[in-house]
């Protein structure tokens, strides 16, 4: 599998653990362009880019470019939060509504479900560090790529971003970590930390895709939704679809699985997943 890691060095939790990932030896340089600088290590390929990413669209086509072709591209970043709760945190990217922070209006960019799910699995496993939430985060923010991307995160503020332990552990999971196999589903329901999704991914053989949160259903019409939950399982390969049914009231719960339902999508519950083998 070809990786595109993207390096942002206006991003502290970037520089952080792609230093970390660079002291670990085996790049060569591949060259530059007018905007960003490059290191090779096997079928991995380092940007070096010195523009806010949020806003960098297009960065896959740019290394297409140079010569390389990605099947993922990954963005090692910072997770900011008022809270300033210790954090490492996995996401797709794209917008369900306005694009406030990169991107398309409701837009969402493919997913890359195997390799973000065994990358959140691999920082549960590999984690020391004390007082880390672990987690996805739902679907948001920008850039826009034609390639399946995640970001991967340290948070939530300056205290953590720059901590040298966190980021040679994301760094290690990046270099590390092999794509899962398990079915594909997608997250419906629950909050911005999608702590349900997070379980099951932890617990059974299920990798998610895009996760579609309440708050960005909030007000809408059947039809906006039903546009919301197509975009999601088509940029996620997927029909299969896991509600947080305590996340919400009965009859929303109702709506949204007859929304689902009538777009084909099939309900999927934890007593239907295979439990992971403990190791």
């Amino acid at each position: 599998m070809h990786r595109l890691i993207v390096f942002c060095r206006k991003d502290y939790a970037s520089t952080v653990i792609c230093e970390a990932l660079s002291e670990q030896g085996g790049w060569d340089d591949y060259g530059s362009d007018d905007l960003c600088t490059y290191l090779r290590r096997g079928d991995d390929l380092l940007m070096q880019l010195p523009e806010k990413h949020l806003y960098a669209d297009d960065l896959d086509k740019r290394a297409e470019a140079m010569g390389f072709r990605p099947d993922v591209v990954i963005f090692p970043s910072v997770h900011s939060s008022g809270s300033g709760m210790p954090a490492l945190t996995v996401h797709p990217i794209g917008n369900y509504n306005d694009a406030e922070y990169g991107g398309k209006d409701r837009t969402l960019v493919k997913a890359a479900p195997h390799s973000m799910s065994a990358s959140l699995r691999a920082i549960r496993d590999e984690c020391t560090l004390e007082g880390f939430n672990i987690c996805f985060e739902v679907t948001h923010h920008g850039p826009w790529l034609e390639t399946p991307t995640y970001f991967i995160e340290i948070g939530s503020d300056m205290t953590n971003w720059t901590r040298k332990d966190a980021g040679e552990l994301q760094a290690s999971v990046i270099r590390d970590t092999v794509p899962s196999e398990y079915p594909v589903l997608i997250g419906v329901g629950g909050g911005h930390y999608a702590p349900r999704f997070t379980e099951v991914a932890l617990g059974f053989k299920a990798d998610f895709g895009h996760m579609l949160p309440n708050y960005q259903m909030e007000n809408r019409s059947d039809e906006e939704i039903s546009l919301m939950l197509s975009h999601a399982a088509e940029a996620s390969g997927t029909e299969l679809a896991y509600l947080h049914r305590k996340s919400m009231k009965g009859p929303q719960a109702q709506r949204i699985k007859a929304l689902g339902e009538s777009l084909g999508l099939q309900w999927v519950r934890s007593e239907d997943l295979e439990p992971l083998t403990e190791n």
